[in-house]
């Protein structure tokens, strides 16, 4: 355990509110304080000086209320941050770890950091396997807004941040309340929440929340997808000239993964695969890879083996205690927020690799092999449900004539990550307007250890498929070898393992300078030192000695040997911005950033890793209006990224190996436009949306592995649609003291591709959703449909394999698909 201090935190801006506003015993209790969604004067306080109005800010920032995401019903933290114009989402591998890209930004986090109430809960993007985003918070009734800035002061606030998602959640007030909420789908959904907060004195407040649920899941996998919950709370103090807080949250759920499926022939891809995986509930998922064996030779030569279960998926379990205390000394205002984390992760997830094969093909390819290996009486190849010891033969031609294999990848890792901020604050006037000075220290001490092993498997093209033996039989049908054991193809293709510290320190300054009632300045400088102490165990190539098997030939062992890294990088990152509002409801802003992104500490738990800073320069332009109760946001964005490490770990079909990168360095640029609107016509009628235009190409990548680069610049950025967004058409009216709204949710994403050449495209597509609710004093009844057109659409393809050459095809026919229509019912009573 590493204890860190800090100053100059994210959420200066509530020290500085409370400079303005010193503390008193009693509080707004916090359902009086959710704004609703067409409340102009609701105010945001992350990435800025003091607590403002959205309208005020110098920068494209939103504040999702608690009304707006119980009406929104996201069934997955990205599924809510898809209503946030430039963040592009693929929603699609179930309740966490999904795909949140910002503004072009060419990689699956894009630099999105996540903060609850002003702190990461682990100080990187992304752990050993999981990511700090939505991969470890979780949407409950504690959550009272979500603010997500986008661009602007993000790298001031965050450490490699060009976007900032802070969780803030509620408190008590001197009035006891609450709210319980029970909400059932058509997926085999049951999901309990609830919260309460109060007072416990005149001074001290609590509030205390969290959720459970089980989830049969969108897609059949024939056991469980999600279960498990959350529990959160706090405990704040107030003193004469300030106040102390102390919170905990505890995560303990399993969230089984959803990776892609083949959804045509690739033998012909106007043939569907439908009849035998469906398109909306199927998954290569199966109660088949519930006992899955993993053997591997550790550094002494003993074999040791592993029993994984499927169903297990990827089990986060973690707690984080936190301390903030805020007081008032003179005419500064000092903050210190802190907080500890500690966990592990346990991981189960089988993962696409090739297209499927034809069966016949992919038997024939074995046979010379099994001829020299188990002799020459070897006289044609077949296939058996494993574990049958070749007794119980398949055909595949009885269904789809192909038959595929797949990754089975099992995980551990531990981790733990303290970190903290204190921050000063002073507002002061001169006789050129007034200065919000924030000046400070940020620091986190964190680690991880990474264990990884993958195999292949070999599976029949079906939903929840069956392990399949591919056998060498004598010509009177005898089996004399087999190419696989018990449904595994390549045993430990992949075999890792290490360790790493970290430390970080940094130091903010930031001031905004209000020169005139309509004239503001904004400037921040953040200067951070990385130290990274960390080691990989080496592997080689090994024989298992199992004659009877060629699966385990050319498995990965450990050597007994180690490399170690010890990495000091550093990053400085600045913001420069303007705003002018002409009046109340007109204004205009502008602001340009620079960030860096220093390579994780992964890097220093790996085995050869490729190296490399990114760099991105940001600029903004923004038009912002009100008219009466409706609004419009314009902003123009221009991104460049040089360096851009666009490197990638490819899947090698011969060996099984998926450790060994494929280096793309060069530039990239997004360049776009992105509209968030809310147009109130009536009091029944208001027209919401959020919609981005972009143009993201890659630019000058070079190569080391005899790629041609050349044939990529100025291809768009893979999985990068140029244009998504949504738009929510809401319809309100009263009958006696019931209030009822009904509304639609029109989402649309155009064209992308799935690799660096763009030779096979994502299909653009378009979902329609629709909601109906009705509250009548403390209970509230909400329907919620999805896709309700059972629209067609592929997310991803797959990565694995499509990234440098496609699929073959001109569209995507290996991917993950939109869930089908789904339906989930919200009751729920507040006291």
């Amino acid at each position: 355990m590493a204890i860190a201090i800090a100053l100059a935190a994210p959420m200066v801006s509530v020290a500085q509110e409370a400079a303005e506003n010193p503390p008193a015993p009693k509080q707004t209790p916090p359902s009086e304080k959710r704004e609703k969604v067409s409340d102009l004067g609701a105010v945001v306080v992350t990435g800025a000086a003091r607590t403002q109005r959205r309208f005020d800010a110098s920068y494209a920032v939103n504040s999702l209320t608690a009304e707006e995401i119980q009406k929104l019903a996201p069934k997955s933290y990205a599924d809510l941050l898809a209503n946030v114009p430039g963040i592009h989402v693929e929603s699609t591998g179930g309740e966490v770890q999904n795909i949140t890209r910002l503004r072009g930004i060419p990689t699956d986090r894009g630099f999105i950091i996540f903060q609850q109430d002003g702190l990461p809960l682990f100080h990187e993007i992304d752990g050993h396997f999981f990511n700090s985003g939505e991969g470890m918070h979780r949407l409950d009734l504690m959550n009272q807004r979500v603010e997500v800035v986008r661009g602007g002061p993000a790298p001031i606030y965050a450490s490699g941040g060009a976007a900032i998602v802070n969780n803030i959640l509620a408190e008590g007030g001197d009035q006891t309340q609450g709210k319980a909420q029970l909400t059932l789908g058509d997926t085999g959904l049951y999901r309990a929440e609830a919260y309460q907060s109060g007072a416990l004195s005149g001074q001290t407040y609590y509030a205390v929340g969290g959720f459970l649920r089980e989830h049969d899941g969108y897609r059949d996998n024939g056991f469980p997808n999600d279960k498990g919950g959350q529990l959160r709370a706090n405990l704040k103090h107030y003193l004469d000239d300030g106040w102390v807080k102390v919170s905990g949250t505890f995560v303990d759920d399993h969230n089984v993964f959803y990776l892609p499926i083949p959804v045509a022939d690739p033998r012909n891809p106007s043939v569907s695969l439908d009849p035998f995986i469906d398109y909306f509930t199927g998954t290569m998922n199966s109660p088949s890879l519930r006992n899955v064996s993993l053997k591997y030779l550790d550094s002494s030569n003993v074999l040791k083996s592993l029993h994984r279960d499927l169903a297990d998926g990827r089990h986060m379990r973690f707690g984080n205690v936190g301390f903030q205390y805020e007081h008032n000394v003179g005419d500064w205002v000092v903050s210190l927020k802190s907080g500890y984390t500690k966990g592990e992760v346990s991981f189960d997830a089988l993962y696409s690799t090739t297209n499927p094969a034809d069966a016949n093909i992919f038997a024939n390819s074995y046979l010379g092999t099994a001829q020299r290996v188990f002799g020459t009486g070897v006289a044609s190849m077949g296939y058996a449900l494993a574990g049958t010891n070749g007794a119980t033969a398949y055909d595949p031609y009885a269904a789809s004539g192909l038959v595929i294999s797949a990754q089975y990848r099992a995980i551990e890792s531990d981790f733990y990550s303290t970190q903290a901020d204190l921050s000063a604050a002073r507002r002061f006037e001169t006789g050129f307007g007034a200065h919000d000075l924030n000046i400070g220290i940020y620091a986190s001490f964190y680690g991880t250890t990474a264990f990884t092993a993958y195999q292949d498997m070999l599976l029949e093209v079906k939903g929840k498929p069956r392990t399949l033996d591919l056998v060498a039989y004598s010509a009177q049908g005898t089996p004399l070898g087999y190419v696989t054991d018990n449904g595994v193809l390549r045993y430990t293709t992949t075999l890792n393992a290490g360790e790493v510290d970290a430390k970080m320190f940094a130091l903010y300054v930031n001031d905004t300078w209000e020169l005139t009632d309509k004239l503001k300045l904004d400037a921040g400088i953040r200067h951070e030192r990385y130290d990274y102490e960390g080691y990989a165990e080496g592997t080689a190539s090994a024989n298992l000695g199992d004659a009877n098997t060629l699966a385990d030939d050319t498995t990965r062992r450990f050597s007994g040997t180690t490399q170690t890294h010890d990495l000091d990088p550093s990053a400085t990152n600045w913001t420069v911005g303007a705003n002018y509002d002409f009046n109340a409801n007109f204004g205009t802003y502008g602001r340009a950033s620079h960030v860096e992104i220093v390579p994780q500490s992964n890097v220093a738990r790996s085995i050869d890793p490729t190296i490399i800073k990114t760099k991105t320069d940001q600029y903004e332009l923004g038009v912002k209006a009100a008219f009466g109760r409706s609004y419009v946001y314009l902003t123009a964005f221009y991104t460049k990224f040089d360096p851009l490490n666009a490197s990638f770990v490819a899947y090698n079909p011969v060996t099984g190996r998926n450790d060994q990168s494929v280096p793309f360095i060069g530039t990239a640029v997004s360049k776009g436009i992105e509209v968030d609107g809310l147009f109130r016509a009536n009091e029944w009628f208001a027209l919401a949306g959020a919609v981005t235009l972009s143009d993201p190409q890659y630019d000058e990548l070079q190569n080391s592995a005899g790629a041609d680069p050349a044939a990529v610049n100025g291809n768009q950025i893979v999985r990068e649609p140029k244009v998504y967004g949504n738009i929510r058409p809401t319809f309100s009216f009263m009958t006696g003291d019931s209030e009822i709204e009904a509304y639609l949710r029109y989402d649309f994403v155009g064209k992308s591709y799935v690799d660096l050449f763009n030779r096979t495209a994502l299909p653009s597509y378009q979902t329609l959703g629709l909601g109906l609710s009705w509250k009548r004093g403390p209970w509230g009844v909400q329907l919620v449909g999805d896709n309700l057109t059972e629209e067609e659409g592929l997310t991803e393809g797959n990565t694995r394999t499509d990234a440098l050459a496609g699929q073959g095809s001109g569209e995507a026919i290996y991917g993950r698909p939109l869930f089908g229509r789904n339906f989930r019912l919200v009751l729920s009573r507040s006291w």
